[in-house]
């Protein structure tokens, strides 16, 4: 099966919060793409809230349970006690763990598992005791993968930044991609689910699907929001469908 589509709404986000009015709409650009047929929506309420706010939380939790039971609410974010508590009073059906600092204008780099295990392994227990899906942002790296498994993890998120950054060469694009394969290699071998997410784009999707054709999901904002700008919402969905094998 394809890689389900999971839309990114922090940049929409962040355009509303340009001005103090409220669009564009983040509850209704997700209704568009949820209609269009993404599987889910992505937020990461940073402590600033300078995009996704707070507020954000509620609306999109009953736009996906009045509207579209099937789809997905993902929630994102460094796992301080506030972002924690907001986690789980806003029940997402899976929780992605970042290493960001506040300060950071996006993420850009995964856990240093081995180093951060005993950090991360009570903060995993603890969402799975509310029945939440968790998945740890981690970087192409094989050899970690073993430990963030040992936190009791279900998937890891590969950090795509680097593949996407390098668009216009394509020697050093393979070479990223294959390392992204070999770690997605070593997260199956040990058990683990795999998700994908940065700088993904409709020109890089299938080659990364077809390297990893057991890729459980991607989180895609920037890209996206950039072609629904020329697009549309829904034909933007649509064309990041295609471009996942669907």
């Amino acid at each position: 099966m394809p890689a389900k589509l999971s839309v990114n709404l922090n940049a929409i986000a962040m355009l509303r919060n340009r001005r103090d009015l409220p669009w564009p709409s983040v509850t209704h650009l997700g209704r568009i793409a949820l209609g269009a047929g993404a599987h889910g929506l992505t937020v990461h309420p940073r402590p600033d809230q300078r995009h996704i706010r707070f507020s954000d939380l509620p609306d999109l939790r009953a736009l996906i349970d009045d509207e579209f039971p099937q789809a997905e609410f993902n929630i994102e974010g460094y796992p301080t006690d506030d972002f924690l508590a907001l986690v789980e009073k806003s029940q997402p059906n899976q929780v992605t763990l970042v290493p960001d600092d506040p300060a950071q204008a996006t993420s850009d780099h995964g856990w240093d598992f081995a180093k951060q295990a005993a950090f991360l392994s009570p903060v995993v227990k603890r969402l799975k005791k509310n029945g939440l899906r968790v998945s740890l942002f981690a970087d192409a790296d094989p050899d970690g993968v073993g430990a963030a498994r040992d936190t009791g993890a279900d998937r890891i998120e590969l950090y795509t930044g680097p593949y996407g950054g390098f668009h216009s060469d394509s020697e050093k694009a393979a070479k990223e991609l294959e390392k992204l394969g070999k770690t997605a290699d070593a997260a199956r071998a040990a058990g683990l689910g795999v998700n994908a997410g940065h700088d993904l784009v409709v020109a890089n999707l299938p080659a990364l699907s077809r390297r990893i054709p057991d890729l459980a999901e991607v989180s895609i904002g920037h890209g996206l929001t950039a072609d629904a700008l020329e697009y549309g919402m829904a034909e933007t969905v649509r064309r990041f469908l295609h471009a996942c094998g669907w």
